[in-house]
């Protein structure tokens, strides 16, 4: 039964060189620790040759130049974990995670869907580095050997079964307690084969078991069965929440909207990715920016942490997508034009980025329908045409339930999709006789002067457009209406339906009569 294992060197370095992908070139260093009292936490392999060791203070590296010094940031790191298990769990339902950098993945059946095992290893380790992380991939016959072989090889790895002792042979003793917890106890174990003159993996398998395990105990033989590739183990698989978030902490605070975009471009990139691992789209953004003021504006705002109080702030945005989506240009596009919007108004220090997964949409345009616009560049022209005209005058439109001539509201565009549109083709249509008389609205409505004879209107005066003046030559009405008396926005008016004769001819128009408000108002003209 073969298994894989993805293990990350220098996971949290990793986990903020995939923010910063120009940084991997250079040597850098992860801190940990407040202020003056920082210490080395992790660091790559430039760093090491440069003469960086873990637990070195801050003060200890001002000597070294050229050294890219960053905090620790957890929020990256579990966002980098969490990509990691989606590069899994894109090949494997049964993933193990056995720690923050390591995963295990079991690959029984699976050469029939990707082939054969050193191609899912190569195939692994290129979708961990889509995702920002270099990994190493190893497969072997137990979970064991494979993790041992990912730790202590670079690269990928395929060690063919029963060959498990001789491949990890030259691996050093040091690769056995690369995950353990208790620190002091590894390195006690590690120091006493080192005196026997055991350094590595071929020397701890060849000695006598017997001998062993009057000097080590049940772990020292553990430790051989580890090293000759013999050790066994059931795999414990994780079913984690499907959670699709990343972060970025800034050390620089952010207020320009151009790095903001730069930025969330990055974001957007890796989402996307671990979206199109999982064959999932989107149809909900969720940004939220940690403000390095106490401003509070018209969006929701909240303390970030009690430890800052009240010095900092949370902006949040939500963007509704009316399809499922996926393509990183077209969400930055969206959130820029949204930013210019509605902007923060304060210095950022900190941006969360969240996408709800949702299947992708799988549509096929018929032979006899019209062609529709691409949804993507549908919505980035409603958005524009939203940013001239405003948010609530763009969209589909509503009817309320109401008597109001005017009861409606704006909603947000989605087109319909081709299968319901194909449903609806084909309902039965009534055929519509006789002609239809449309009434076109006057936006905003004219206010007029009418003059009242025998308590029907006869004559027509509007001081904002002259061509509306003249008599009416007939009127219909007055048909009244009203509703809404419990609301304060209640509303009651009597309607007439004039044709008036003026320069252009006689023309019919719906003249209102605002009880309320007192005043008479042309509503529109009939067509």
């Amino acid at each position: 039964m073969p298994y894989a294992c993805i293990f990350v060197p220098d996971f949290s370095v990793e986990a903020l060189v995939r923010v910063e992908p120009d940084l991997r070139s250079q040597p850098m260093v992860v801190l940990e620790g407040k202020p003056p009292l920082q210490k080395v936490y992790a660091l790559n392999e430039k760093a090491r040759r440069v003469g960086i060791e873990p637990g070195m203070t801050r003060l200890q590296l001002e000597a070294c130049a050229d050294l890219v010094l960053r905090p620790r940031s957890t929020s990256q790191e579990d966002a980098a974990h969490a990509a990691l298990l989606d590069c899994a769990q894109s090949f494997s339902p049964r993933v193990e995670d056995t720690a923050t950098d390591t995963l295990l993945l079991d690959l029984s059946g699976l050469e029939r869907l990707f082939g054969p095992l050193p191609r899912i290893a190569r195939d692994l380790a290129r979708r961990a580095s889509d995702l920002g992380l270099e990994a190493n991939v190893a497969v072997a016959c137990n979970p064991d050997t494979a993790i041992l072989a990912a730790r202590g090889f670079f690269g990928v790895t395929v060690i063919p079964a029963g060959n498990e002792a001789d491949q990890l042979g030259s691996l050093p003793t040091d690769v056995l307690f690369a995950g353990e917890n208790d620190a002091k106890e590894a390195m006690t174990f590690v120091e006493t084969l080192e005196r026997w003159g055991v350094r590595n993996l071929r020397a701890l398998a060849a000695l006598p078991e017997v001998a062993l395990s009057e000097r080590l105990g049940q772990r020292g033989l553990q430790m051989q069965r580890l090293a000759r590739g013999t050790a066994s183990r059931t795999l414990v698989p994780a079913e984690p929440p499907l959670q699709f978030e990343e972060a970025i902490e800034l050390e620089h605070p952010v207020m320009l909207l151009e790095p903001l975009a730069f930025l969330l471009g990055r974001l957007l990139e890796q989402l996307c990715a671990r979206l199109g691992a999982r064959a999932l789209a989107t149809q909900e953004l969720k940004l939220t920016l940690d403000l390095a003021t106490g401003w509070r504006g018209e969006e929701e705002t909240k303390p970030a942490s009690p430890a800052e109080g009240s010095r900092n702030s949370v902006f949040h945005r939500t963007l509704q997508l009316p399809v499922p989506l996926l393509d990183p240009k077209v969400f930055l596009k969206l959130l820029q034009l949204d930013l210019k919007a509605h902007p923060p108004g304060a210095p950022i220090v900190k941006i969360r980025l969240a996408a709800e997964p949702v299947r992708p949409r799988a549509a096929q345009g018929g032979l006899f329908l019209p062609p529709t616009p691409e949804p993507e560049k549908l919505e980035l022209t409603l958005v524009r045409i939203s940013g001239i005209v405003g948010e609530n005058r763009v969209g589909s439109l509503e009817l309320l339930d109401t008597h109001h001539p005017q009861g409606f509201r704006m909603l947000h565009f989605a087109p319909l999709e081709p299968e319901k549109s194909a449903m609806k083709t084909d309902e039965p249509k009534e055929e519509i006789q006789g002609h239809v008389t449309a009434l076109r609205i006057f936006r905003p409505a004219k206010e007029v002067s009418v003059t009242i004879r025998d308590g029907k209107p006869s004559h027509l005066t509007c001081l904002a457009n002259k061509e509306l003046h003249g008599e009416v030559l007939w009127a219909a009405g007055p048909w009244r209406f009203s509703g809404d008396w419990w609301e304060r926005d209640a509303w009651a008016r009597d309607e007439w339906d004039i044709a008036v004769e003026n320069e252009s001819g006689i023309t019919l128009y719906r003249l209102v009569r605002d009880l309320l408000a007192g005043q008479w108002i042309l509503e529109g003209t009939y067509d």
